[in-house]
């Protein structure tokens, strides 16, 4: 998740206008917003974190931080105004600082354990400025200092105030206020020569000096595709150079060497590259960068660390090792000088061997950990980060499995002891995990000592809970105004002494608090402010809304003032002789914002029905309807009346008509003319099951007095499918709707009855057809809102097939219903389930009978 951190210069410079007549401060806001639209072109960006500083004093300096969200960051960026001094460095530490306000409670950076590249927040942090000089309280600075002193607890553990993830970028603004007369020239933006320029090589970053919005638009698009997740590391080269290599890729002893002479590749401050896993999203490593140092028991504190490790490499040729199964990390190099050296050398099968100084106990510049090599193609160059000292590991654990067959003797045994002896101790845990991994025995104990001392341990948890307080007191002013004085100073240039004026009315005053004299209006003395007038309220005087300052009377021009004060201000909901209608006038962007007004209104009164369905409120849609859909609670539905639906011609009139469903196959039948006719629809099981309350319930279900004398329809089901009822000449099973109208229905139920015996087969084509088309409804069924299940039932009962299959509907109902959350629907249809299992067992009893008595 990468981390976005815009500093944005405030100081009153950033007033200054360009020949377009916007100010410098409305072109940093225009490219940040320019920068959010042209990141959000890849779909990475959805997991983007967006920061918002300013040179304002620390803690308000912090306008969005860790738990504002991208509303609050765009709201605050669009009320930044300039004013003030360029305090850059403090705004750089106060940025630094809130990037790293979680690190030590969640122990990224693993002090005295190794540096893990796996373990990282990459983080890119944007100034925008112009580039001059340096001011504070003291006076003007010639150069970018950041205060040393930092309210973060274990900061000293790191020289400086960055990580290695975290990069800084600057737009140095440099626009003209007149047109240009010369043509823009085109090509590569320069860097800046300013004081922060040099600030943003050491953290791995750049500068970028903008003399015209196409240069503007041109840095924002580079800065885009900077956003890498990666550590950046410093390269440097120990030892001799290699030898030069011919054309062929041969090594050129006759061509000769600058051995002595500084090449640029010979030191690299360059990112390496750590790539997510594909699957998890997140980077996985196995094996950390050494320690500069080698961790003791007897350290009274940690050493401090540079926020770039110092990775040094021989240009010796060595062959690559590698064994089957054991893990190892690999990372991609940032194109640099070193790069381009290595790929020029056209070696892909030879590797430079990488060294931390200070690493091992026995040897100052510590043994191998890794090694440089090119890739195959020559495309780029890779960093393979091994375990300490491979060199001496790989061929023990080789033997292991090759020769010893995971039976190791006596002198293996004593040879890897001695390897572990120069293993730093953060080693043993992660060569723990690979050995098992491979699946070698367990060669190391389970007693593991970190090689930390009992008092930097507890030196470390001390700290990490006072990050913790720390963080809240930091989050807890983000987005705070900074104190201002209020009110205005006055000085007494009366020598001290009251006026008789004052006393007097102050003597009053204490007469009418105690009841001495009646209250009255206090006189003012005219002769004491000449040429002054007291003005009273006029409560009959209504404010005017002036379009020209010289259309107002003389003599409002101080309620004018004041009415323009709170408007643009804001101090006051309210002031006494407010405009009334001023109240009323919000912003476009805040007008239908119905949801904080509500929030200001008192709470309701209860209903005096509370078993009358809630009205939903329409505010700004008379036909508004709810939009959670169906996938709520049923406990949360509130059940609405029968609506009247306009009728159209030819449909039925009865409530309890159900609606029409498509078939590819026709099947007439004699229950679905009287549901029609509005009779009562033939009794089955799935009928009989559902509860009265059920059926009846919004008024579209069955009476109650009508379900008494429902009875199973069970009895009558044969083993093809069938089912026949006493008395009726037509198939109950199959479809309920045809695809013809109600006459041609009629005319097929007669001749139905004149020619078609009392059974009538249907083929399991059309069963699968009719089974199918009752799925799909029953989909639709659950869905729909409200407690109407009586349509539900009757598709159950129209299932074909033996019980087998009217179970498989059932449940198929259960897991619809699951999915919706209908509660009280799904204990029916449990109920249903149960019964069909009971009639089921009953139905085997009896065969089992019939069979014994044969």
């Amino acid at each position: 998740m990468p981390i976005l951190l815009f500093l944005i210069d405030t100081s009153a410079s950033m007033n200054q206008r360009t020949d377009l007549g916007t100010s410098y401060l409305d072109i940093a806001k225009g490219a940040v917003e320019l920068f959010l639209k042209l990141r959000a072109r890849d779909p990475a960006s959805r997991g983007d974190r967006y920061m918002l500083v300013t040179y304002d004093e620390p803690p308000y300096c912090i306008k969005a931080g860790w738990k504002e969200n991208h509303a609050t960051f765009m709201s605050e960026l669009k009320n930044l105004q300039a004013s003030g001094l360029t305090t850059l460095g403090q705004a750089l530490r106060s940025s630094f600082d809130l990037l790293n306000l979680n690190r030590l409670i969640s122990g990224i950076d693993n002090y005295g354990q190794g540096r893990n590249p796996f373990f990282l927040e990459p983080s890119i942090l944007i100034t925008i400025t112009d580039g001059n000089k340096l001011t504070s309280t003291a006076g003007v600075q010639e150069e970018l200092h950041l205060p040393l002193n930092s309210p973060l607890p274990g900061s000293e553990l790191t020289k400086e105030p960055f990580r290695w993830d975290q990069r800084l970028f600057a737009l140095v603004l440099r626009l003209p206020g007149l047109a240009p007369t010369e043509p823009e020239q085109l090509g590569s933006v320069p860097t800046d020569e300013s004081a922060i320029t040099q600030m943003c090589e050491v953290t791995g970053g750049r500068s970028y000096c903008v003399r015209t919005q196409r240069m503007l638009n041109q840095c924002l698009e580079s800065l885009v595709q900077k956003i890498q997740s990666g550590v950046v590391i410093n390269f440097e080269k120990t030892g001799p150079d290699p030898l030069p290599v011919g054309e062929d890729g041969l090594l050129d002893s006759s061509r000769p060497s600058n051995s002595f002479a500084a090449q640029p590749w010979h030191s690299c401050h360059k990112l390496i590259y750590v790539r997510p896993n594909s699957k998890t999203g997140v980077p996985v490593g196995h094996w950390p960068i050494p320690e500069s140092f080698w961790p003791d028991q007897n350290l009274p504190s940690l050493p401090p660390r540079t926020s770039h490790p110092v990775v040094r490499f021989s240009c010796v040729d060595c062959e690559p090792m590698v064994i089957d199964k054991l893990p190892f990390d690999k990372y991609e190099l940032e194109p640099s000088p070193l790069t381009q050296y290595i790929l020029e050398r056209k070696s892909p099968h030879t590797c430079w061997q990488v060294f931390v100084t200070s690493s091992g106990k026995y040897n100052e510049l510590g043994y191998p950990f890794g090694y440089l090599k090119a890739s195959t193609t020559l495309t780029c160059v890779n960093l393979f980060v091994m375990p300490y000292n491979y060199p001496v590991l790989l061929p023990l654990l080789d033997d292991l499995f090759k020769v010893h067959k995971l039976k190791p003797n006596l002198k293996w045994r004593q040879a890897f002891d001695s390897y572990l002896k120069t293993l730093p101790p953060y080693y043993l845990l992660p060569l723990k995990k690979a050995l098992r991994m491979m699946g070698a025995p367990n060669l190391i104990s389970d007693n593991l000592d970190c090689g930390l001392s009992y008092s930097v341990i507890s030196y470390l948890k001390k700290l990490s809970q006072q990050t913790k307080l720390e963080s809240e007191r930091i989050l807890a002013s983000v987005g705070k105004k900074p104190p201002q004085e209020i009110g205005i100073k006055v000085k007494n240039h009366s020598g001290g002494g009251v006026s008789l004026t004052h006393s007097k009315n102050f003597r009053k005053l204490l007469k009418e608090i105690i009841g001495e004299s009646a209250p009255r209006l206090t006189e003012s003395n005219t002769k004491e402010f000449a040429g002054f007038r007291l003005g009273l309220l006029n409560k009959d005087l209504k404010p005017q809304t002036y379009r020209n300052a010289y259309d107002i009377p003389r003599r409002g021009l101080l309620d004018q003032l004041t009415r323009m004060r709170s408007s643009l201000l804001k101090t006051h909901k309210f002031i006494v002789g407010q405009d009334e209608d001023s109240l009323h006038s919000v912003p476009v962007a805040q007008m239908g914002n119905y949801q904080e007004y509500l929030k200001t209104l008192a709470s309701p009164l209860r209903e005096i029905d509370p078993d009358q369905p809630k009205r939903l409120h329409t505010f700004g849609n008379p036909f508004k309807q709810d939009k959670k859909g169906m996938m709520i609670d049923e406990a949360d539905e509130f059940v609405a009346g029968p609506q009247n639906k306009v009728k159209r011609p030819g449909e039925a009139s009865s409530p309890l008509s159900p609606k029409r469903r498509r078939n590819v196959t026709v099947i007439p039948e004699v229950h679905e003319e009287k549901m029609e006719n509005g009779q009562i629809p033939p009794d089955g099981f799935l009928s009989k099951s559902a509860p009265p309350e059920l059926m009846n319930m919004a008024g579209d279900g069955v009476p109650h007095n009508q379900l008494d004398s429902l009875s199973d329809d069970f009895a009558s089901l044969r083993k093809d499918g069938v089912i026949h009822k006493p008395g009726a000449n037509a198939l109950l099973g199959g479809s309920r709707n045809g695809g013809v109208s109600v006459e041609d229905r009629k005319v097929s139920v007669t001749s139905a009855l004149g020619t078609v015996p009392n059974t009538f087969q249907i083929t399991p084509a059309m069963a699968q057809g009719i089974n199918a088309d009752i799925k799909h409804q029953l989909m639709k069924e659950v869905r729909k809102f409200g407690r109407k299940y009586e349509r539900i039932f009757i598709l159950l009962e129209e299932v074909q097939g033996p019980l087998a299959v009217k179970k498989q509907f059932v449940e198929f109902t259960i897991k619809e219903a699951a999915r919706f959350k209908r509660r009280v629907l799904i204990q029916y249809l449990e109920k249903v389930l149960e019964k069909i299992d009971s009639h089921h067992h009953l139905n085997n009893i009896n065969h089992i009978n019939s069979r014994s008595s044969c």
